[in-house]
């Protein structure tokens, strides 16, 4: 590769990507998932296209497994661990039981009602079980819905990756027939339960480094992150061989509950890195996707199969899973509906193209079609229906954003609170808020303006205001910052003592 071509593949690249960061926008307006545009992208892009030639599936297999490492490691940063470790339990039963729920409900309408072989039939069900991670995050974080659905759901869609990327590969090589149910099942078990544990030892060691190497810069933080992030998940596969997947969010989960410094830093820097992973990765599935070769045949087995998962398999993996937790049938249905199908299920359909399996490409160009037809049903109905089942969380608009820089020679932490427009922080004064003793309101920054405070001063929606505190009392103020902004200047009054612990 020459100078001048290395060139025009930048350019290339360069003006896909700007396209793209384009189309956030404007799928936002539509109510569209961000992914049908960028795999519509790759098809206009592709063979049937402007014909770039792209068909590599071992290569789509691997970069596809690096790009869900990097939206892995953004939604357990982003995750609040509050709203996961209360239903933990539930998103493990929906990523394990739910799953081959599903998977046997697929396999048994693909083989008794469509008439395929056994082989085939599980692979579409191991293959479209599993909910993705970037549709999820994105799509689910704009829907104010409450924090215990968006928990499961989170938390499900962070670790079902690991018992379906196993079944499918052991489909393809034939490995399942060989080793047995049990044995299969022992695997899982195996993967993911050492796998969040060493997860847990990677997140653990990441945030006692983190706290104790004070960096030079405020951009090494976010890139220390993301480099932590992949030794869990490559270590997690070299050297124990578990689901690098569960150990990668594990991790994440760990570092984000840590009040690291420069945290908003690292959120936003990730939370791009993320993006650029899921435009690169959507974009490259479009590319490795033939629509010349989709026959009707296949669209109508794509839209059989995603009834059957979407409506008759979902249901009845979410039925079986949640009920025993007691979880109220409004909130059931709407965790049914929102498993939604992104990449990941279209990366997993690389494994036996990779694997040369007969028939592979017609499971890839089937749950291909599923993934542009199903999203384009479920996504923009979610907020739809969680207003409908009234699964709302009418407390998440109030909510604010607070950074950590720490300030090492004087023992304090400088607080960066974003004042949202729902908040009740907005109209309150610097005095009602209360904060604990030697904690001091240092500057407000409103519009293109900055000033020192007053105790009289009354804060607005939009401020960015600056809190310094002693590092014993950090988290004591955050609480108490967030209780005044969902409850008001009362709040730790009439009741909302328990709130503002929380």
């Amino acid at each position: 590769m020459d100078v001048t071509e290395l060139d025009r593949i930048l350019l290339g690249g360069a003006a896909v990507l700007l396209v793209a960061i384009v189309a956030v926008r404007l799928s936002g307006r539509l109510g569209l998932p961000s992914l049908l545009i960028y795999l519509g992208m790759g098809l206009v892009l592709g063979e049937s296209g402007l014909g770039i030639q792209f068909e590599d599936a071992q290569l789509a297999h691997a970069l596809g497994f690096a790009a869900l490492v990097i939206i892995l490691t953004e939604g357990g940063l982003t995750t609040r661990w509050n709203e996961v470790r209360p239903v933990m339990p539930l998103g493990v039963v929906l990523a394990t039981l739910g799953v081959a729920v599903s998977v046997g409900v697929v396999a048994c309408v693909a083989h008794y009602i469509l008439g395929l072989d056994w082989q085939i039939s599980v692979l579409l069900g191991a293959v479209t079980s599993p909910t993705d991670a970037a549709a999820v995050f994105s799509v689910l974080r704009r829907v104010p819905i409450r924090p215990r659905l968006r928990g499961a759901l989170e938390a499900e869609s962070g670790l079902n990756d690991a018992p379906t990327v196993l079944l499918v590969t052991l489909v393809s090589t034939g490995g399942i027939g060989d080793k047995g149910l049990w044995h299969f099942t022992g695997l899982v078990v195996y993967e993911l339960v050492v796998g969040a544990l060493f997860g847990l030892l990677v997140g653990l060691l990441a945030v006692i480094l983190l706290r104790r190497v004070a960096l030079s810069s405020a951009g090494l933080y976010p890139l220390a992150i993301v480099s932590l992030a992949f030794i869990s998940y490559a270590g997690g596969q070299v050297l124990l061989h578990v689901s690098g997947f569960a150990a990668v969010y594990v991790t994440s989960l760990v570092i984000g509950r840590a009040e690291l410094p420069h945290r908003l830093a690292t959120r936003s820097f990730v939370d791009g890195f993320a993006w650029l992973a899921q435009i690169g990765l959507f974009v490259m599935l479009g590319l490795l996707a033939s629509p010349s070769r989709i026959r009707l045949n296949d669209v109508l087995l794509a839209l059989v199969i995603g009834v059957a998962v979407t409506v008759v398999g979902r249901f009845a993996a979410v039925t079986v899973s949640a009920t025993p937790f007691r979880i109220p049938w409004p909130e059931q249905t709407f965790i049914a509906w929102a498993g939604l199908r992104g990449a990941v299920p279209i990366v997993l359909a690389t494994i036996p193209l990779a694997e040369h399996v007969p028939q592979a490409d017609r499971v890839f160009d089937v749950v291909f079609v599923l993934v542009l037809l199903f999203t384009l049903l479920q996504g923009p109905s979610l907020p739809w229906l969680a207003k409908r089942l009234k699964v709302l969380d009418d407390n998440a608009a109030h909510e604010v954003d607070i950074d950590v820089a720490p300030l090492e020679s004087l023992g304090a932490d400088m607080l960066q609170v974003q004042i949202p427009s729902e908040s009740r922080l907005a109209g309150v004064e610097i005095g009602e808020l209360r904060l604990p003793a030697g904690v001091s309101v240092s500057l407000v920054i409103r519009g293109n303006k900055a000033f020192v405070p007053e105790r009289r001063t009354v804060l607005r929606a939009g401020d960015a205001v600056l809190v310094v505190a002693p590092s014993p009392l950090r988290e004591q103020t955050v609480r108490r910052l967030r209780a005044v902004s969902r409850a008001g200047r009362l709040a730790g009054w009439f009741g909302e003592r328990g709130r503002e612990q929380q």
